[in-house]
C-alpha cells in the first residue's frame, strides 16, 4: 500500500530533528518535513490558507478557534513549544516595582492573543491577584521591526482596552521614555542592560518558575501539533502515526542530550541541567500526552475564559482527537 503524503511545518527543534532528518518515520506516511523558524508564519499560512497538511500551532489560538466553531483542523496532545514565562515581563522601575503597580499603567506587548501574553496575563492575575481590566494595553513590536506577523485570530468575546502603537518608536523606547510602564512577550526590550531603569520584573525568575511548576505542575505551553480536519477524516491513523514518531523523536533527541561523551550544545552546564531537569520534571520536561499536561492546559483555557478570548470553558480532553500511542 502506498504512502500518504503529508506536509508537515514546524520549527527545527531538537525534539523533532529526527522526524526531519528521517530517522524517525511516521509510518504509513511520506512525510514532507518544512523547516520554518518563524512560528506566527506557520500560523497564519495554516489558518489562511490551510497550505500544510499539518503543522505546530498555537495552542491558544487553537483553542480560539475551537471554543467559536471555526476550527479547520485537530489537534494531537504534542506539545513543540513550551516556557516559562516569569523572565518576560520588563518594567520602567520609575513607576512599576511590583506586580500591583501594573494596575492602571500601560503596558505594551507584541499581541494581546498571542499564548506568551495570555500565559503572562494569567500568571499576574492568578498569582500576583493583578486586575487586569485597569490595564491599558499597547500592542507593537518589542524592539522594532516588523509587525508580529499577520495574525488571523479571532475577535474578542468581550470588549478589552487595546490600542496599537502607532508612534513609529518601538516598545522599548516608549518604555524607556515612561510612555508604557512594562512589557511582556516572547522578547526583553534592548533598553533592558542599557537603562538602569529598565529591569525584569522578577529579577529572580529561575528560582519563582521552579518554585511555581512545584506548587502548580504548571509548564506553559506554546503550540500544540495541529492537522487540517478534512485530511484527518481521510486518513484518520495520521493523528496516531504522528504521535508515536513525535514521542519517537523526542525520546530520540533526549538520549542524545544525556549521552556523556561530550557536550552535545552550546551550554556549559548542561549535566547540572540535567540534574535539575530529573529533580524538578522527573527527567522529562516536555511531556506529551493530556494528563501530565492537564494542569497547564486546564490553566490555559482559564486564562483564555478571564481574558475575553472565550465565551465560556471547556474541558481538555475534548480537544484533542484520540490517539493511540
Amino acid at each position: 500500500m502506498s504512502k500518504v503524503p503529508l506536509t508537515f511545518a514546524c520549527g527545527l527543534y531538537d525534539r523533532v530533528l529526527a522526524l526531519a532528518t528521517g530517522a524517525v518515520p511516521v509510518e504509513g506516511v511520506d512525510l514532507n518535513f518544512i523547516n520554518l523558524d518563524s512560528p506566527r508564519e506557520i500560523f497564519d499560512r495554516m489558518s489562511g490558507g490551510l497550505e500544510f497538511d499539518a503543522s505546530e500551532y498555537s495552542s491558544s489560538e487553537f483553542i480560539s478557534r475551537y471554543s467559536a466553531g471555526q476550527c479547520p483542523f485537530v489537534a494531537l496532545p504534542v506539545f513543540p513549544s513550551r516556557s516559562f514565562r516569569h523572565g518576560f515581563i520588563a518594567v520602567n522601575r520609575k513607576f512599576v516595582r511590583t506586580p500591583k503597580d501594573l494596575e492602571g499603567k500601560r503596558v505594551g506587548l507584541p499581541m494581546y492573543a498571542m499564548t506568551a501574553s495570555i500565559f503572562i496575563k494569567g500568571l499576574l492575575q492568578h498569582e500576583f491577584g493583578v486586575d487586569l481590566s485597569t490595564i491599558q494595553w499597547v500592542e507593537g513590536q518589542i524592539n522594532g521591526g516588523e509587525a508580529h506577523g499577520n495574525p488571523t485570530t479571532m475577535p474578542l468575546v468581550r470588549p478589552v482596552s487595546i490600542e496599537r502603537n502607532r508612534s513609529g518608536k518601538s516598545l522599548s523606547k516608549l518604555l524607556e521614555e515612561g510612555a508604557i510602564h512594562a512589557t511582556i512577550g516572547t522578547a526583553l526590550p534592548q533598553a533592558l542592560g542599557r537603562n538602569p531603569d529598565i529591569q525584569r520584573l522578577f529579577p529572580n525568575f529561575r528560582e519563582m518558575e521552579k518554585d511555581y511548576y512545584r506548587r502548580t505542575r504548571i509548564f506553559p505551553i506554546m503550540h500544540l501539533l495541529a492537522i487540517r480536519r478534512d485530511v484527518y477524516e481521510r486518513h484518520p491513523f495520521v493523528a496516531t502515526s504522528l504521535y508515536k514518531a513525535m514521542c519517537a523523536a523526542k525520546e530520540t533527541a533526549a538520549a542524545k542530550m544525556r549521552a556523556g561523551v561530550s557536550l552535545r550544545y552550546m551550554l556549559p552546564w548542561m549535566a547540572a541541567d540535567i540534574e535539575e531537569i530529573d529533580e524538578i520534571f522527573g527527567g522529562d520536561a516536555f511531556p506529551y500526552g493530556i494528563e501530565p499536561n492537564r494542569p497547564t492546559l486546564e490553566a490555559l483555557i482559564q486564562y483564555l475564559h478571564d481574558q475575553s478570548l472565550i465565551a465560556r470553558p471547556m474541558k481538555v480532553d475534548d480537544l484533542f482527537v484520540q490517539t493511540y500511542g
